[in-house]
């Protein structure tokens, strides 16, 4: 046996509880403990009564398919026999053939609802997540990431929190393959060459074990899957080669030969060259691709100007050379998926990925990344090709979010285009979409103290029909703080919205708001974070409240910083968890991460990709406080508030008030409530979320994003007078509604509060 670790000892509950929900731990009242009421038994429930979860029927792969070893030997050429039978071997396509044949016929995959999105039911299985970034974990030595995501004392952690699920980010090989030999991601393993866990990560009885260790302690995991695009690995190499259905995995057009002469020469040690506006446009009208697409994401002179590249020559199975261009949305070493190719390979790739996790590793649920892009055709008129709100898109989302649903498992979709087209993907796709709407705008109402942009966005989603409860509400992940503002910028660029006292364009409208952005969280007086392209800012939660509260050096950060950080840390966790839907954060959150010095990693920052400085290495449990990198080599960062042990010792921790923020929330039901009014608020830095409770009563959630003390007046015409207001934090009593549908709290700097309104009736005299 080996000796147990005294720090990785969680302690179950805070000693005592001061008295601000944000300042610091609240008690929570007695009857807390109390279940509620149970709901109307829904479709699922009525088919397949509660259980165990643990014995909760999933359908279940009867084998794992074994990968073939075939052994390397001769050139890496389409001619080279052998060469090809590696490749099929490691093929995610040939894996996915071989694990769907396992569910065919099997009346399990008819045992669960599929066809409409269930985001309620999806936030009744876990309305917590952690969402980890696996090269960023500092872990024990000789641990992997997935073992140490796996380990009962982190779980134990996270249920003490009250974080209920656990997304692993990208664990499955990425990169591509130059002949024989492997070649590295070019995008933090967002690039999918296989079905199998990198060993980098760990293995697959590792992500089995973690699965069962979370299930044990009432969790779920979250995986990845990538319907949009792959890396350059086996099946791109076997469509290169123009081996059977392959090439239909790809938006790949194959050139004829006497038309190479417009196509640029690849430069030596490379497999392709992106193709500039002129040859773009050339091919386009030759009538061989879609040509110029909405935008550029990831634009780059020089690197990427537009979204299709073209390979060198490459000679096929059957002795014929050819040069395809292909479409990639992202970089070069992403091309994307065709998912309506007549062999429909594509699809049958990415529906066999989401298998092969869902029901051989394990998990319970998926993300469905940058899926939305599936779909692209050409336009009239010299017009862009549409590529953005594509029905195919929604099709395709509808096609894989089924198959999910019909395993037993949810689907979440991080979409960042406009509001209106994620409401049309939510009717048929994904259970729940990341809130791209509202993030921009929290933090942009902490940079100005200003809630009116929040306020807009807020309403706009409840205009358009976008329930908050299928919405996952997130602090900072893997990515930069995205001001892309899509809704304004390309879907309601003309309209005109009312904003500081006048008339302005949506246009115009993105333009304020990512200046405000820039002006307050970047440049000199915040170097220490960095903008990204057109798409956003590189920092973390700590770096912006740090830029919001006029700090300049992050080394000048002292103990009286560290509390206002806090402070402001846990305002931004009330909003975001005291709304409908799912609440998100990652262990950059949890431990109060800064960000990088961008000389620590200068290697990464040479491509242009200005994120790498916000994905700083840190160690939850405490396991190697003299570690300076993570396994993968990420450099640690700073930690404001400590490793997980040592702040669930301290009940005036970070952790432990946000521990006690949760509880309340889960007792509350806010999660799976209605927002019913954003109402218009007597001091700009104030925010108002009133919503409808499941049992009847009315919530609201009152915010002050300023440094000032507000004696706030709060109104709805959905409060009802004479109705008792009851702090739902320490269960006082703050007076009763007004004739006017209003009552009064006390607001000091950056807090916030959750109140109850009772009924009247129950508190009328006896």
């Amino acid at each position: 046996m080996t000796e147990r670790d005294p720090k990785a000892e969680i302690p179950e509950t805070p000693r005592r509880a001061p008295a601000d929900p944000v300042a610091a731990v609240v008690p929570v009242p007695a009857e807390a403990d109390q279940l509620p009421e149970p709901p109307d038994v829904n479709f699922a429930e009525y088919y397949h009564e509660a259980r165990p979860r643990t014995l909760r029927h999933r359908a279940r792969v009867r084998s794992t398919v074994r990968r073939r070893s075939v052994s390397q030997d001769g050139p890496a050429t389409g001619e080279n026999p052998v060469y090809v039978s590696w490749l099929l071997a490691r093929s995610m396509l040939g894996h996915a053939d071989e694990l769907a044949r396992q569910f065919s016929g099997q009346g399990s995959m008819w045992q669960n609802p599929f066809a409409n999105p269930g985001p309620r039911h999806a936030v009744e299985t876990a309305s917590v997540w952690f969402t980890a970034y696996p090269i960023s974990l500092i872990t024990r030595e000789g641990t992997s990431f997935l073992g140490a995501l796996g380990d009962t004392d982190l779980w134990q952690a996270f249920e003490t929190i009250g974080i209920e699920a656990l997304h692993t980010g990208p664990v499955k090989r990425a990169g591509g393959l130059s002949g024989w030999q492997p070649t590295p991601s070019v995008d933090g393993h967002f690039d999918r060459i296989s079905n199998e866990i990198d060993p980098v990560f760990g293995t697959e009885d590792e992500f089995r074990a973690m699965c069962a260790t979370a299930t044990w302690h009432g969790g779920t995991i979250i995986d990845d899957v990538v319907p949009g695009h792959t890396g350059k690995g086996p099946d791109f190499r076997l469509a290169e080669l123009a081996y059977g259905d392959y090439p239909g995995i790809y938006h790949m057009v194959e050139i004829e030969p006497a038309d190479w002469g417009t196509l640029p020469e690849v430069p030596a040690g490379h497999d392709s060259v992106n193709l500039d506006a002129a040859t773009e446009e050339a091919l386009e009208k030759a009538g061989y691709i879609v040509g110029r697409l909405q935008r550029v994401i990831f634009f780059r002179e020089g690197v990427k100007e537009t979204n299709w590249s073209v390979t060198r020559q490459v000679t096929g199975v059957d002795g014929v050379d050819r040069r395809w261009v292909y479409l990639h949305y992202f970089k070069d070493g992403q091309p994307s998926v065709n998912w309506l190719d007549p062999t429909f390979a594509g699809m049958r790739m990415v529906i066999g990925d989401a298998l092969h996790s869902l029901a051989d590793l394990g998990s319970g649920a998926l993300r469905l990344d940058a899926n939305g892009f599936l779909g692209v055709e050409k336009s009239v008129g010299g017009s862009p090709g549409w590529s953005e709100g594509h029905p195919l898109s929604e099709a395709a989302n509808h096609l894989i979010a089924s198959m999910v649903r019909k395993v037993g498992g949810f689907t979440f979709q991080e979409l960042n285009l406009t509001v209106d087209d994620i409401k049309v993907t939510s009717e048929a796709g994904a259970d729940l979409s990341y809130d791209f709407i509202n993030r921009p705008a929290y933090h942009h109402a902490l940079a100005t103290s200003d809630t009116e942009f929040l306020r807009l966005t807020l309403r706009t989603a409840l205009d358009l029909g976008v329930d908050p409860a299928s919405l996952v509400h997130a602090l900072q992940n893997h990515d930069e703080l995205t001001y892309e503002l899509v809704h304004w910028t390309a879907g309601h660029t003309s309209e005109l919205f009312s904003f500081r006292g006048e008339e302005i364009t949506g246009g115009d409208l993105a333009d304020t708001i990512r200046r405000d952005l820039c002006e307050k969280l970047t440049g000199p007086d915040a170097p220490y974070n960095l903008i990204f392209t057109t798409n956003g800012i590189a920092c973390t939660t700590a770096t912006v409240i740090a830029a919001a509260l006029g700090i300049e050096a992050l080394d000048d950060i002292g103990p009286a910083d560290v509390e206002r950080i806090r402070r402001v840390h846990l305002l931004l966790v009330m909003f975001n968890a005291f709304q409908p839907g799912v609440f998100a954060l990652s262990g950059w959150d949890l431990l109060g991460m800064l960000t990088l010095p961008p000389e620590q990693v200068s290697d990464l920052l040479s491509s242009g990709d200005t994120r790498w400085v916000s994905r700083p290495a840190h160690d939850l449990m405490g396991h190697r406080p003299d570690a300076e990198v993570s396994s993968s080599g990420m450099p640690r960062g700073r930690s404001l508030y400590g490793a997980l042990p040592e702040q669930l010792a301290d009940e005036t921790s970070f952790a432990r008030q946000m521990q006690a923020i949760l509880k309340v929330r889960k007792h509350s039901g806010v999660a799976t409530a209605r927002q019913v009014d954003v109402p218009d608020v007597a001091h700009r830095g104030l925010l108002v979320m009133v919503h409808a409770l499941d049992d009847g009563r009315v919530q609201a959630t009152v915010l002050n994003f300023a440094d000032e003390h507000v004696d706030a007046a709060v109104q709805s015409d959905h409060f009802t007078p004479g109705s008792p207001v009851v702090d739902l934090f320490s269960g006082e009593s703050l007076g009763t509604v007004d004739d006017l549908h209003g009552f009064r709290v006390d607001m000091t700097p950056f807090r916030a509060t959750a109140v109850v309104l009772e009924s009247p009736a129950e508190h009328e005299p006896g």
